[in-house]
């Protein structure tokens, strides 16, 4: 498995609950997830339990139907870029959201050690209000 193949497991698996035992499958110990600041979940995050609870957990539980839509997979040495659309509506608010965004994955060893996100926010937040 290349380092692309090992992130499309992350979005492309036939439910969304496959698609998370794909990140822990392939996540470091040490693994690093960074929300945009400026984005609702803004922080870093340190380790799959902290990053269950500080971004996966609140998006399951505020939003109906949260997903991201890849377009297009960049990759160069260690460096998986992906790009597409977060959609999905907001439950206190009952307002749907479309917002593009980019995901930058970094890998050693076949495994992911860090993810940053970079989004247009303002699209999410407008949903939240």
């Amino acid at each position: 498995m290349n380092n692309i193949d090992t992130i499309k497991s992350t979005y492309e698996g036939k439910t969304s609950q496959e698609n998370g035992q794909n990140l822990v499958a392939h996540a470091s110990d040490t693994i690093t997830w960074k929300e945009a600041d400026g984005f609702a979940y803004a922080g870093t995050y340190h380790g799959m339990n902290d990053i269950t609870e500080h971004v996966f957990q609140k998006l399951a539980s505020e939003w109906y139907n949260y997903t991201f839509t890849p377009q297009n997979y960049l990759s160069q040495d260690d460096t998986v870029v992906v790009y597409g659309t977060y959609s999905g509506t907001y439950i206190k608010t009952g307002k749907k959201m479309q917002a593009r965004v980019a995901h930058i994955w970094q890998l050693k060893n076949q495994k992911i050690t860090h993810f940053e996100q970079i989004v247009d926010s303002k699209m999410v937040f407008d949903a939240m209000q």
